[in-house]
């Protein structure tokens, strides 16, 4: 990790660099010709966001050392995407278990979003969830 420190640190500066040059891009064009109040408070809040920008950069170059870096057992993809899709059956399972309890409202926004994640070739996925939904509507209580 050490030896990539001046490399990272390398790199945020160059950033940062970037970020002042886009400042002063805002900066120039307050100064060029005369601009609305909107145009002038758009500028000024936009130098204002990227010589944050570069400050924040600037100050996690000189911190690099002391940032949480990422452990090496989740550099393996895999393995985080098991972990993901365990964390998402135990999501959709609570929420079907609470189905009947959830408002029609926010049932229709649900289904909508579940519907559109597949794979567009599949034309019968709505038509699939719907179904599943629908043959399971009675299995739990609708109250607590």
């Amino acid at each position: 990790m050490c030896s990539r420190l001046p490399w990272i640190r390398a790199r945020q500066m160059f950033t940062a660099e970037r970020f002042r040059a886009k400042a002063a891009e805002f900066r120039a064009l307050l100064t060029s010709i005369a601009r609305s109040p909107n145009e002038t408070r758009e500028f000024l809040d936009l130098e204002q966001t990227y010589t944050t920008l570069a400050e924040n950069e600037e100050w996690m170059a000189v911190h690099v050392d002391k940032m949480i870096q990422r452990r090496k057992n989740y550099d393996n993809r895999d393995a985080l995407a098991e972990e993901e899709k365990q964390i998402l059956k135990c999501l959709g399972a609570a929420v079907l278990m609470r189905w009947n309890t959830i408002p029609t409202k926010l049932q229709r926004e649900l289904f909508e979003s579940a519907s559109s994640i597949g794979d567009l070739r599949q034309t019968t996925l709505k038509e699939r969830i719907a179904r599943f939904l629908h043959n399971r509507k009675n299995d739990r209580p609708t109250s607590d």
